[in-house]
């Protein structure tokens, strides 16, 4: 059963992290180390993506999932800088397919380098995450971040294949959040029990938490694509509506919207040029789409919340609750 989650000052994420920012240390260490490349044209492209560098999300959950179930091992923080570069090659190929041309308020490296440059370096930081999972010598991981991987491309391709079909429905807008975000934040959060120690049960219910987390963080993104400031997002916005990938607000709208307005919607979308955030944000508005993709960003981070009930009450849970009202109450 939901519950409901009462909004929270921002709290800044670097705050919330320092229970683990020891940890968090260690993992770029370890990134640094991993991804140091003294080729030339090779370094300059590396060397940019410190750039790239954001809340650490997904590593910073496997280690916070870890210290609620009571102990971080150094295998941890090298599982926390492999999710860490698998994320950074999604960004990297994300900027490509949606021409992106700003990223954590820089060029991105399509922009600067081109788009073959972009995918090989997204390749190179996928194959230096596998090798390093691989290191640990542990069948497991490498098959839970294979398995992850996998459904995180598939659920890009799916995305991809339905960009301009207008009649996308919110299971199948869900099932791609799952995918191409979820996934991975799920990912994370199973491989921090599952090194920890602990029991089966408690390993799904923390992977549960991580999806529905990923599911709400995407749609809190997907809000933040329509009505962000692109000087606070710090990346393009707007790009999903240039390629018509619909997101719930939109799909919301276009699903309960009286005829009349349905019509006029599929016009803008259809339409040529970039005007189609500020023509369809008062529709977006004023049909109550927009608050209703807030209220499902807000049940989903409720849905999180109610599965670490299987952890003792200590810190690292209350870190764990708190990043889960932080992720849909946000600017960037």
């Amino acid at each position: 059963m939901n519950q409901t989650l009462t909004p929270a000052e921002p709290r800044p994420t670097a705050s919330l992290f320092a229970l683990i920012s020891r940890d968090l240390d260690e993992v770029e260490r370890l990134l640094q180390q991993n991804l140091n490349n003294a080729r030339p044209g090779v370094d300059s492209l590396l060397s940019h993506l410190a750039h790239y560098k954001g809340k650490r999300l997904r590593p910073a959950l496997l280690l916070l999932v870890a210290q609620a179930c009571g102990k971080i091992v150094p295998a941890h923080h090298l599982l926390a800088a492999v999710v860490e570069m698998i994320h950074t090659a999604t960004l990297v190929h994300d900027d490509v397919l949606d021409h992106a041309t700003v990223r954590r308020h820089v060029p991105t490296v399509n922009a600067l380098w081109g788009n073959q440059a972009s995918i090989l370096l997204g390749d190179f930081l996928f194959t230096h995450a596998f090798h390093l999972s691989s290191t640990l010598g542990d069948v497991r991981a490498c098959r839970i971040i294979g398995e992850a991987t996998n459904r995180l491309c598939e659920g890009e391709l799916q995305q991809i294949c339905r960009r301009g079909q207008l009649d996308l429905c919110e299971d199948e807008y869900l099932d791609i959040v799952d995918a191409k975000t979820a996934e991975l934040t799920a990912c994370a959060c199973k491989l921090g029990a599952l090194y920890a120690g602990r029991s089966e049960e408690v390993i799904k219910r923390l992977t549960n938490y991580g999806r529905a987390l990923g599911v709400a963080f995407q749609i809190a993104d997907d809000l933040l694509d329509l009505i962000g400031e692109e000087t606070l997002a710090g990346k393009s916005l707007g790009s999903d509506l240039e390629q018509q990938k619909l997101t719930l607000p939109l799909i919301h709208l276009l699903h309960h919207a009286p005829a009349e307005q349905r019509l006029r919607v599929r016009g803008i979308l259809e339409a040529a040029g970039n005007h189609k955030r500020e023509a369809l944000l008062p529709e977006l508005r004023a049909s109550g789409a927009l608050e209703y993709a807030r209220q499902r960003a807000q049940a989903f981070a409720a849905e999180a919340v109610a599965e670490l009930a299987c952890l003792p009450p200590t810190e690292g849970r209350r870190v764990l609750e708190l990043l889960a009202e932080r992720v849909v109450h946000r600017d960037h």
